[in-house]
């Protein structure tokens, strides 16, 4: 039984500003949807991924992952869960074995190993949908539509989610295919349904890449703090690239 990560990245990432989709912008000389591939496979836990592109694209993708065996481009769509779909639908053909299934965002380039482990590991072990949370620190507010502050939210059993998440790949199929709208979250599909979704910690580092704040922080702390670190296993030749032994 195989597990396979689908990673979204047709996306423009306006607010990034860096005039190329925010997949492809580089950060300590590599890019994030590379980072973020090469995290995935040599978390030793996936062995495929499908990478969805933007159509223009294709080509520049392919060849950005081309030393990277076990990763697949298809062209993206026009929304987020249109990348999805067609990611998903391409994963039956790339491992038609895979029962477990993860979403990941190529922005959260940063995310450790044992994130996507610990979401691997719930999935197999019974759960239908797994995300990675973090306590949210700062004080909420809910404010009515002049603005005004009408109430101070409890923050306690508040959540920020993370990616990867984690599904049974049928759970996701399912919710995919009675979602009828657009979403940026996968597991709110499997609430919709009425489905259990499980939480394991997450990690400052998978933060999500979004501004160029984000992205100053990437290039002066987590790029070097990665790359000082011991090669990735996995992610480097063929049998290396999360291949099954």
């Amino acid at each position: 039984m195989s597990v396979v990560a689908l990673v979204p990245a047709a996306g423009r990432g306006v607010r990034l500003g860096a005039g190329v989709p925010k997949a492809l912008v580089p950060v300590g000389g590599r890019s994030l949807l590379s980072r973020a591939v090469r995290g995935l496979l040599a978390s030793g836990r996936v062995q495929h991924v499908v990478v969805a592109a933007p159509p223009d694209q294709v080509e520049v993708v392919a060849a950005e992952l081309a030393e990277l065996p076990s990763a697949h481009v298809v062209p993206g769509g026009a929304e987020r869960t249109d990348s999805v779909r067609r990611a998903l639908d391409a994963a039956a053909q790339v491992a038609p074995d895979a029962r477990v299934v993860l979403v990941h965002d190529a922005a959260r380039a940063f995310t450790p190993a044992s994130v996507i482990q610990d979401v691997v590991d719930a999935v197999e072990q019974g759960a239908p949908a797994v995300v990675p949370v973090l306590p949210v620190t700062d004080t909420i507010k809910q404010v009515d539509d002049a603005g005004d502050v009408v109430s101070t939210v409890d923050r306690a059993r508040l959540r920020a989610v993370q990616t990867p998440q984690g599904f049974a790949i049928d759970v996701l199929r399912d919710a995919y295919a009675a979602a009828g709208d657009i979403t940026t979250d996968d597991a709110g599909l499997v609430e919709r349904l009425g489905g259990e979704v499980r939480t394991v910690p997450g990690h400052p580092h998978a933060l999500k890449i979004t501004t160029a704040f984000d992205l100053a922080i990437a290039e002066s702390v987590l790029a070097p703090a990665e790359d000082r670190a011991p090669a990735r296993t996995g992610a480097e030749g063929p049998q290396d690239a999360g291949e099954p032994e």
